[in-house]
């Protein structure tokens, strides 16, 4: 899973000190702070962190694993859910193609006995399912089923403009005659990511979601066909629409996959429980990602700083990765939380943005930001040095574009934006942005109509991070004569807002992974059109014949040169006001063993962990 970006929520921009660690590959310690000390991933890829030697006696010896998120998925959709929480998830309780191995950062097969075997010509790539999965009701996994997700996931009428760009270089799959657990992928292009987009979709039964086997009367070419009409296919729409409904993602009788666990329950606003499934296919494997070691692994919802703390002071939480810095580095003063807990900070590919609308509609969100001026001058008035310091505790890298820091392609000639209220003032001024019937809030005639400059920033009501961090930047650009208003919303509702282009800015985070990157989800002009994450509506024929250009190359040298020429364009028309690199707050139990911390998505792989009870003495 996690090949490619998706959008997500859950991502609290505040990182702080990191504490003792053990590394796979290396280990060392700081004579300037210790116990604490700093792991990158030019380091090491994961973490590994010894079992403890002995159980105490206040700790629980059920087999429930309590993880604490700060948010909840919309849904849980196969094909039309797009949060990073709804992957992690569907990790447990669906089968991929293929998947991540976290200790290397490469790929692993999954629902195939291994990597395909690739033809001379890099267009087709032969996979042989293996023998043992199995669905829920006892079917075994097919390659019906496999044609049939991919098929689900190109059909027009499917509601996931989201997924749709991974797969516009999939021409179709084919059959062997003569052994039917063979398939070949046929490929449009030589792509970065034709085999890596495989992690992103899980393997949806067909007969459970197509009874009436409607898909397997069109062909991978009528849906990859733009001018493919699908007004008059009835039965089409019928079971589009089927699919598209809201039970698919909510109901937990309707979420059903091959994986190791299901939902047992979903209590909205408070806990998603996944329980392990008796007799289960992966029984007695030895791989640690087929592991179902936890009896129940329950998700639990918690907003509340104070209450995050209280309840890991109780022991009420096994797992996290969305602490806040202030909460962490309380917890690690306290002597009985080092205790009971391991915590790390580790690096991830993640980063933080405020999304500009560059294309509003001018009526319900005015014309402010469809100059580049007056979006780099947005950028010089966020003082995020001051946010750094203040907020997050100075541990924070800042990030000048939307590519991680971490990989080879993050252009290091591009400087910081400074925060310069002057410099802003000056651009502001340029693009005839100016304060003309002193009530120190600047205005322009705009079609017709004066307009000021007042807007409003959205962000997630869950993160006090953001709500102060917004507040800094929001008084900043008062005094440049700009009126910004902070707007705290639910996550699925500012989703909808993004999606929709119904907003003025809005803060979130891209979760990233190490695989080479498609920009055509998140940067293409036709992810703006089609209602994909191209939110900020950026770019140009230019801009997007690159972005298909750096997909299509393979030879590393070449790419990566291009990609730093999309860097210098994003940066150039300041779509985003670009924010911070990502720091993961991992916290584990000690009670459970085989801990082990990823800089990769989704940082801890919750089902292997095993409680220590019956193997560590007693304390």
């Amino acid at each position: 899973m996690y090949s490619s970006f998706r959008f997500f929520f859950n991502i609290i921009l505040v990182f702080a000190i990191v504490s003792t660690i053990e590394s796979c590959s290396n280990s060392a310690t700081t004579s300037e702070n210790p116990p604490y000390q700093k792991i990158s991933a030019d380091q090491t890829k994961f973490i590994k962190i010894d079992d403890s030697k002995s159980f105490f006696s206040t700790w629980s010896k059920d087999n429930i694993l309590i993880v604490n998120e700060v948010t909840e998925p919309g849904d849980l959709h196969p094909t039309n859910s797009h949060t990073a929480l709804c992957s992690e998830i569907m990790g447990y309780t669906q089968v991929y193609l293929l998947g991540t191995d976290f200790h290397s950062l490469t790929l692993r097969p999954i629902a195939v006995k291994s990597l395909p075997t690739i033809s001379d010509n890099g267009l087709e790539y032969t996979y042989e399912l293996r023998e043992d999965i199995k669905f829920d009701d006892g079917k075994k996994l097919s390659v019906e089923d496999v044609i049939f997700t991919f098929k689900a996931n190109k059909c027009p009428l499917t509601n996931n403009p989201q997924a749709k760009p991974y797969l516009d270089n999939l021409l179709d799959i084919r059959t062997d005659e003569k052994n039917p657990l063979i398939f070949k992928l046929i490929m449009k292009e030589k792509y970065i990511q034709n085999m890596s987009f495989l992690n992103d979709y899980p393997i949806m039964e067909r007969s459970f979601f197509d009874k009436n086997n409607v898909l397997s009367k069109y062909s991978f070419a009528q849906f990859s066909d733009k001018k493919f009409k699908t007004d008059a296919e009835k039965e089409l729409n019928d079971w589009a629409n089927e699919l598209n409904s809201a039970k698919y993602g909510r109901d937990v009788n309707y979420l059903v996959g091959a994986g190791p666990y299901k939902i047992e329950k979903w209590d909205v606003g408070q806990t998603i429980t996944l329980v392990r499934k008796k007799n289960h296919w992966t029984k007695g494997s030895p791989n640690m990602y087929e592991s179902a070691n936890p009896e129940k692994i329950i998700f639990k919802v918690n907003r509340d700083p104070n209450s995050q703390m209280l309840e890991l002071k109780s022991q009420a939480i096994d797992v996290s990765t969305s602490l806040s810095t202030a909460v962490l580095l309380e917890l690690q003063t306290d002597p009985n939380f080092n205790a009971n807990y391991n915590s790390r900070f580790t690096d991830t590919y993640n980063y933080g943005y405020i999304a500009i609308n560059t294309k509003p509609d001018g009526i319900k969100h005015k014309k402010l930001f469809t100059d580049k001026k007056v979006r780099r001058a947005m950028a010089m008035l966020a003082p995020l040095d001051d946010v750094n310091k203040i907020i997050n505790r100075g541990k924070n890298k800042r990030v000048v574009g939307p590519v991680s820091p971490l990989k080879p392609e993050y252009n290091t000639d591009l400087k910081l934006i400074q925060f310069d209220i002057e410099g802003a003032k000056k651009l502001l001024d340029e693009a005839g942005w100016k304060d003309t019937d002193g009530d120190n809030i600047r205005d322009k005639m705009i079609d017709g109509v004066k307009t000021k400059m007042e807007f409003t920033i959205n962000y997630l009501n869950s993160q006090v991070e953001w709500k102060n961090m917004t507040q800094m930047i929001s008084e900043q650009m008062y005094k440049a004569g700009v009126k910004a208003d902070l707007n705290p919303l639910d996550g699925s509702v500012m989703m909808e807002g993004a999606k929709n282009h119904d907003f003025d800015m809005f803060v979130s985070g891209w979760g990233g992974t190490f695989v080479p990157e498609d920009y055509t989800q998140l940067w293409h002009t036709s992810s703006w059109v089609s209602g994909g994450s191209n939110f900020a509506g950026f770019g140009n024929a230019a801009s997007d014949a690159l972005i298909d250009s750096i997909k299509y190359t393979l030879d590393d040298t070449k790419r990566i040169a291009m990609v730093k020429r999309f860097q210098e364009i994003v940066y150039d028309e300041q779509p985003y006001i670009f924010l911070f690199a990502g720091l993961r707050r991992s916290i584990i139990h000690k009670r459970f063993g085989n801990q082990e911390m990823y800089f990769e998505r989704p940082g801890v792989w919750l089902s292997n962990l095993k409680l220590l009870s019956e193997t560590a003495p007693s304390k």
